[in-house]
């Protein structure tokens, strides 16, 4: 059975980090609706002035955050001194857990585009996971031929193959490059959270058409199919578990309740905010 569309979320113009334009899809006020699926950022651009600047070390606690780059390049640096960089199709995986800081950090290019999404975290781990980096560079992304489209296994599972996969949540994520008149149809069982968001050009998702720089939640079922039109596309699909448990969310930092929002600023404000030290993997 499709997973038809249920919902929509066309891309607002916004600004974050240290000036950075951007387009918001998901926030705070799509939380609980999009559950695990907290925010979702997308950068698209040729003018450096408008990305440059960057988000210099900033905190944070209770989320992972997955930052791919499909065009231009991203420098990570954390708390510790970790130092590292993605470029063109890679991608960058943080794991803030109990509390990290972190930068994040665009090279000058032709063009900048990608998106950030936040991932919630259980509450049984917000405070007991470690802070944690990992590159998801090319030599670990696995493609797959679709006839007219090509799949792109981020992180997760595609099938019998395994990619990248957090400790936490499960989460599938397929970068999708479709051809024009491209018609595909993806298994995607399981009582999962699927979003999909077109990165580039248009696309036609279980019968509904989705504009460009668009979020579309679709619902129960085993399968998704996407058809392009006249011009190639470029979606992703995000695929994960719902938590079902209170949210309180104040900028970087993600929590259950609103003292544990207080406390988590009283440690930044206090210089006691990292409880773990972040761990850095580069393993294939």
């Amino acid at each position: 059975m499709l997973r038809k569309v249920t919902k929509t979320v066309e891309g607002v113009p916004a600004q974050d980090g240290a000036g950075v334009k951007l387009t918001r899809v998901l926030g705070n006020w799509t939380a609980r609706e999009w559950d695990p699926f907290l925010m979702l950022d997308s950068f698209d651009s040729t003018n450096p002035d408008d990305y440059m600047a960057g988000f210099p070390m900033h905190p944070h606690r209770g989320i992972e955050t997955v930052t791919y780059v499909a065009q231009g390049t991203m420098v990570h640096q954390d708390h510790l001194g970790t130092k590292a960089t993605v470029t063109d199709g890679e991608a960058q995986w943080l794991t803030a857990g109990s509390g990290a800081f972190h930068s994040e950090m665009p090279g000058r290019a032709r063009r900048f585009l990608g998106v950030q999404l936040w991932l919630n975290l259980p509450a049984k781990d917000k405070m007991t996971a470690p802070p944690f980096y990992h590159g998801i560079t090319r030599d670990q992304i696995q493609e797959f031929d679709l006839g007219g489209a090509t799949l792109r296994l981020l992180a997760g599972h595609y099938g019998e193959a395994h990619g990248f996969e957090g400790r936490y949540l499960p989460l599938d994520y397929y970068d999708i490059h479709l051809d024009p008149h491209a018609d595909v149809t993806l298994d995607v069982p399981g009582e999962r959270s699927v979003m999909l968001f077109t990165l580039q050009g248009e696309a036609t998702v279980s019968g509904t058409h989705v504009g460009t720089k668009t979020a579309a939640r679709v619902g129960e079922g085993d399968q998704v199919r996407l058809q392009a039109g006249d011009e190639p596309a470029e979606v992703l699909l995000m695929s994960s578990v719902r938590l079902g448990e209170p949210i309180a969310w104040l900028g970087p930092i993600v929590m259950n309740t609103d003292d544990e929002l207080v406390q988590a600023f009283d440690e930044i404000d206090a210089g006691t905010f990292v409880r773990r030290e972040a761990g850095y993997d580069d393993r294939g």
